[in-house]
């Protein structure tokens, strides 16, 4: 898919970061957080073999409130996904700092010889992103989406157009790079990896963003976040690409624990940027902007409302591609699954360190069982990628398709070994 636009569909039948003292913004005071890089769950105890973990695959998370990290040696609060942070703007009638009225303002470029790479690669990709209000009995606000198709289709985050998990039943409207207001429909949802399409009515001619091989992205990279922060449509920002494989985890439970296997960009994302562009030098999308690390503050147990601090994350293109296009083609999208539960094997002498994900039950007839794994066993790399965490693990799983054939290093008994595993699938 690189360097090509997003295909026609008629052309073919959001672990929480581990401060020393403080529990995570957001969750319950008292709480005691999990070792560093294992998943936050409230009310789990963290470290022991007495509470079943979530599954390593076949989550099928609904957020609820903030979402929160499940990436280590981060010192900061809240993950935020939805509400007030990088997903909905919430629109209510004392707004404050978010009273900006959107308005449509296109990137143009007025003096090619001056332009940067980054005024260059947003005037390439901004006619591509759109603002999404959302709005139900509940409450409403707003969000950014990524054009798919010219005749209107658009993928956005789940966390936006649910109102951050409030509503099924919203009223959504899209305004598109030029100001033309179109009312939307739903296609589908996926809140497993926190990914939504949209159908504009009576569409036409509109810019398909070009994705680029997010396989291919590089830490250092050019990163440049196109969405509506704070209502303010059209906004760009930019910096570099901090990391990829990064294994978030969002959800205040384990049920509804969503992970994604991320970019993490310092490129200023806040409020109102979920389901906005992530791209490259090329201004091809790179990654969905889903959710920013905020500063904890206030006293334990009381949520942060800190915008950007350098720390956010975007779902790989090539992951939002295949979802999107699974919706468009049957509503629904399916997952790579391994079929294990999986809990963070702790270092002996410094239970805060992880050094693997440790098997704790294997599902009869699934893809870990026909491979030969066993309760115990613990899972070290997927490929050539390391795996110290339960949610590293995860996420791996999840970057991959149905079908997808990965080498697991699993250790056993005080040995090493090589497991090749094909993994199953399942939906939603």
């Amino acid at each position: 898919m690189t360097g090509t636009p997003y295909p026609d569909p008629h052309q073919q039948p959001p672990v929480q970061p581990q401060p020393p003292v403080q529990p995570p913004a957001g969750a319950a005071a008292g709480r005691v957080p999990p070792p560093s890089g294992a998943p936050w769950h409230p009310g789990a105890v963290h470290g022991t073999t007495g509470t079943l973990p979530p599954p390593v695959t076949g989550l099928a998370p609904r957020r609820t409130g903030r979402v929160r990290i499940g990436v280590a040696a981060l010192l900061a609060g809240a993950l935020i996904g939805g509400g007030t942070g990088a997903g909905v703007v919430a629109l209510t009638d004392d707004r404050g700092a978010s009273a900006a009225t959107p308005t449509a303002q296109g990137v143009v470029i007025t003096d090619p010889e001056s332009a940067t790479a980054v005024t260059a690669a947003a005037a390439k990709a901004a006619p591509s992103v759109v603002t999404v209000y959302v709005s139900s009995g509940s409450g409403s606000g707003s969000g950014s989406g990524v054009v798919l198709t010219e005749d209107g289709y658009v993928l956005t985050n789940d966390h936006v157009v649910s109102l951050d998990g409030a509503t099924r039943d919203a009223t959504v409207q899209v305004r598109t790079s030029d100001g033309t207001l179109h009312d939307a429909t739903v296609v589908g949802t996926d809140p497993t990896s926190d990914l939504a399409v949209l159908r504009l009515d009576d569409a036409s001619g509109l810019t398909p963003a070009t994705f680029a091989d997010s396989d291919d992205v590089q830490v250092g990279d050019l990163a440049v976040a196109i969405g509506a922060p704070l209502g303010l449509s059209d906004t760009v920002t930019d910096g570099i690409i901090s990391a990829t494989d990064r294994a978030v985890a969002t959800g205040s439970t384990q049920d509804d624990a969503t992970v994604i296997d991320a970019l993490q960009t310092d490129a200023a994302i806040n409020p109102g940027n979920s389901g906005g562009a992530l791209v490259d030098a090329a201004g091809e999308v790179v990654g969905i902007n889903t959710a920013i690390a905020s500063v904890a503050s206030g006293a334990p147990g009381q949520a942060s409302q800190s915008g950007s601090i350098g720390v956010g994350f975007a779902i790989p293109g090539n992951v939002a591609q295949r979802i999107a296009q699974e919706i468009i083609d049957t509503g629904t999208a399916t997952h790579a699954v391994l079929g294990v539960s999986a809990q963070t094997a702790a270092d002996d002498g410094n239970a805060e360190i992880g050094t693997g994900a440790q098997v704790v039950g294997v599902q009869p007839g699934g893809a870990a069982a026909q491979a030969g794994l066993e309760a115990g066993d613990v899972v070290t790399a997927v490929g050539d990628r390391p795996v110290t965490t339960s949610t590293e693990l995860t996420a791996a799983v999840r970057s991959a398709a149905p079908g997808d054939e990965v080498t697991l290093t699993v250790r056993r008994g005080g040995q090493t070994e090589t497991v090749e595993v094909t993994l199953g699938s399942s939906a939603g």
